[in-house]
């Protein structure tokens, strides 16, 4: 089912190449055109970039939301529903695909930082452990938008479903500190998951804004949001051919 996965990439590749430009966009924009962070001290480029690389876990979910309601309206999945597969075979392999891509993505905006200026501190165990972080992240969201997909069930709705996933990488500190915002605005900034992995990556990267302690928030917003949506998207799939 992986295998299938990426065979589309093949056969689809400007719609790789968009996900993959779209968060270098965003950070040439903030980087350059928006540029300076509020509340900010020291380099902004060293706060931005792991800002940027949480929001693009948050991010880029449609693709995935959209090929799970194809399969759904082609009938392709109750063709593989009726062979002798692992009954989450299809849901997973295709999680494992966007995970493939998220890494892909990751590797190009710590590519595109680096030749900005931007450098990573704190070793090779420190911003693997970062990148960890981040892919936990991704991997939570991503069932969530399963589970969005399943619940949409038409392409068309895809895109009114995956707005909501939008608060989340915006209301974040991914772009400013929760602290120079209004103080309603700076408590939602402060709980959001995302804004955790950021701050835990800051911190393991050694950029502005990072703050020890925050790892474990980082870890364990994921955690539970996986052990909240990743049954419901199983028990939805399996729902399917009833």
């Amino acid at each position: 089912m992986t295998r299938r996965e990426l065979a589309h990439w093949a056969r689809q590749p400007v719609q790789v190449l968009v996900a993959l430009a779209f968060p270098v966009m965003l950070l040439m924009m903030f980087g350059y055109l928006v540029g300076g962070g509020r509340g900010v001290h020291g380099d902004y480029l060293g706060y931005l970039v792991p800002g940027m690389l949480a929001l693009t876990m948050a991010f880029g979910l449609e693709g995935t939301m959209l090929a799970v309601t194809q399969d759904l309206n082609k009938g392709v999945i109750d063709r593989f529903r009726s062979m002798p597969m692992a009954n989450g075979a299809v849901l997973v392999g295709r999680s494992a695909a966007d995970m493939l891509q998220s890494a892909l993505g990751l590797a190009v905006l710590t590519g595109v930082g680096y030749a900005l200026g931007w450098r990573a501190h704190g070793g090779p165990g420190a911003f693997l452990a970062a990148m960890g972080l981040l892919l936990l992240f991704r991997f939570a969201m991503l069932w969530i938008g399963i589970h969005l997909a399943l619940v949409a069930g038409k392409p068309e709705l895809v895109q009114a479903v995956q707005i909501l996933v939008w608060p989340v990488g915006f209301l974040s500190n991914a772009f400013a500190l929760p602290e120079s915002m209004p103080g309603w605005l700076g408590t939602v900034v402060g709980w959001n998951p995302m804004s955790h992995t950021a701050t835990a990556v800051r911190d393991l990267l050694g950029g502005p804004g990072g703050e020890p302690g925050h790892a474990w928030a980082a870890i364990a917003w994921p955690l539970a949001l996986l052990a909240v949506f990743f049954p419901l998207a199983v028990r939805r799939f399996a729902r399917l051919s009833r």
